[in-house]
């Protein structure tokens, strides 16, 4: 198994809170620590650079305790990057400030035109693209996902709202490999997701319930929760190299090491 080099964007959790509800994992009357927070989102931003990596940030900004879920700041493919349109309110001044960002790195930028989160409902899979609905993402958002990339999109219908966004149920680990968790989507999905990827890994409930699937692969090591430890065996079984982070506190908000990290897709070559 080869890895592939990855440029990534991140955000540091400088104003991390849980203040609102927009997903079952939060609860704002739950205490959350805000330096814990910062700890281990560092521990995750190393993760990245011992692996060789680039890591590129985005200013915080007072106010949007949310920001450090960089997967949701957009698409970026073949150095195109698609905007966001966040459902709430509470996540809605995010989306100009990642949209400057890629406009100051020299993305060429599309604005959406329908509700939709970014990466965390858009994982590039070898030359599909899968496409999460149901709880964020409208449906009519993955037209102009195929428009602007050109890339065939594959609607995965979600169906439990613990796994809200597709990537904290499903993860890409190399072109033609993914795990995910058959009971979060549709019966019409999961047949597709049969029929795609037949070698897929299943995780367990268990696995999922501690955002397991919210990982990062490179194509040889896989960046997951560490409580995940059925899924690291599995995969480890499949001769990835597993490497767990421990992001309990980020969790309280429902993110993972996923959530934190978007892919910066600069060319065709960087797929």
């Amino acid at each position: 198994m080869d890895a592939t080099s990855q440029r990534l964007l991140m955000c540091r959790p400088t104003y991390f809170a849980v203040d609102y509800a927009i997903n079952p994992w939060m609860d704002p009357s739950a205490p959350v620590d805000a330096a814990l927070a910062v700890r281990q989102w560092e521990q995750l931003r190393q993760t990245y650079l011992d692996l060789g990596h680039t890591v590129e940030e985005i200013t915080p900004v007072p106010g949007l305790p949310d920001m450090v879920f960089a997967a949701n700041g957009g698409t970026v493919i073949d150095g195109k990057a698609m905007a966001v349109q966040f459902r709430d309110p509470q996540r809605a001044d995010e989306a100009p400030a990642y949209r400057a960002w890629f406009e100051a790195a020299g993305f060429e930028m599309y604005d959406p035109k329908h509700v939709n989160e970014g990466e965390g409902d858009v994982l590039l899979a070898g030359d599909h693209l899968l496409a999460g609905t149901g709880f964020r993402t409208a449906h009519a958002a993955h037209a102009q996902l195929q428009e602007v990339f050109g890339y065939p999109v594959i609607t995965m219908q979600l169906v439990d709202p613990r796994f809200y966004h597709l990537d904290t149920a499903l993860t890409v680990l190399d072109e033609r490999t993914v795990a995910y968790l058959p009971e979060a989507f549709s019966p019409g999905s999961q047949a597709v997701l049969r029929r795609l990827f037949p070698d897929a890994v299943h995780a367990t409930m268990a696995d999922a319930e501690v955002l397991g699937l919210n990982a990062v692969s490179d194509g040889r090591h896989v960046v997951l929760p560490a409580q995940a430890t059925d899924l690291a065996a599995k995969l480890r079984d499949r001769g990835y190299e597993t490497i767990g982070v421990d992001l309990s506190e980020l969790r309280k908000a429902g993110g993972g090491p996923k959530c934190c990290t978007l892919r910066l897709r600069q060319g065709k070559a960087s797929k």
